[in-house]
């Protein structure tokens, strides 16, 4: 064989080898739920565990009186169970409110599942289809809590669309503990769009919705958008601005975290 074709075989072989170590880190990839408000149907591997945490700072006007700011810090723990169950503890260990009343404390702490029912074909608009229930536990006392606790379920739709972009879509129903009067109905909905840029940004779009917090209170509307950064595979970086549209919110509010999983 020529020389000049054993080097144009090897060269083949090489990129053959890079192609397909990319292909696998890829697919490999830390798989977040943060910083956007939306959830994808996507788990956690079975016997890994992934942390996801961050700190949010936002302003609120208040009719009549200086506006609130609150520093929140926040961590969610992640287990993977089944290759299409997760257990996960969601809490806020420390909230920092600046205003007309100052406090500091914690906020309460979640108990979720993620269940992935169905998964979307390769080259298919049909989406991968999953639910997470959640129980809240009234840990924190007020202002960050209401001492009852909240619970609800939430539909869960990731689409992959070409240009590689993706849509996760959430839908849900929960209780919400009102003291007094027992439980508030909310409805709550989602829309994250992203798209890969590269191998290591990811950036996305999103509108979200609420009904009333509150007895008397306005649906609420919301908009933010944010970037991730894929240090390796298995720890993520992550910025996001957000916004309100309507109703209660904030007039503004910036996060960021890292996210790292362990185990598989």
């Amino acid at each position: 064989m020529r020389p000049w074709a054993r080097s144009l075989i090897a060269v083949c072989a090489v990129a053959a080898l890079e192609a397909s170590v990319a292909v696998a880190g890829e697919s490999d990839r830390i798989q977040t739920d943060r910083p956007s408000v939306s959830n994808s149907t996507s788990t956690v591997p079975p016997g890994a565990v992934q942390i996801e945490s961050g700190a949010e700072y936002s302003r609120t006007s208040v009719g009549g009186s200086p506006a609130e700011r609150q520093l929140t810090l926040d961590a969610m723990l992640r287990v993977g169970l089944t290759e299409r169950i997760e257990v996960r503890l969601d809490g806020e260990p420390l909230v920092l409110i600046r205003g007309e009343r100052d406090d500091t404390g914690n906020g309460d702490l979640s108990l979720q599942a993620k269940y992935r029912v169905f998964d979307g074909r390769e080259g298919s608009w049909w989406p991968s289809l999953g639910v997470l229930p959640f129980v809240t536990f009234p840990i924190a006392h007020a202002p960050h809590g209401a001492n009852l606790p909240d619970f609800g379920l939430i539909g869960l739709a990731s689409f992959t669309l070409p240009w590689r972009l993706s849509l996760d879509a959430n839908a849900g129903v929960g209780g919400l503990g009102q003291r007094p009067g027992g439980f508030l109905v909310q409805g709550v909905a989602s829309a994250a769009l992203s798209r890969e840029l590269g191998e290591r940004w990811s950036t996305y779009v999103e509108v979200f919705f609420a009904s009333q917090a509150e007895r008397g209170a306005r649906d609420a509307v919301g908009f933010d958008a944010g970037v991730q950064f894929f240090l390796t595979s298995r720890v993520a970086l992550d910025a996001a601005a957000q916004t309100s549209l309507a109703g209660p919110g904030p007039d503004y509010a910036f996060r960021a975290g890292v996210s790292v999983r362990f185990g598989r």
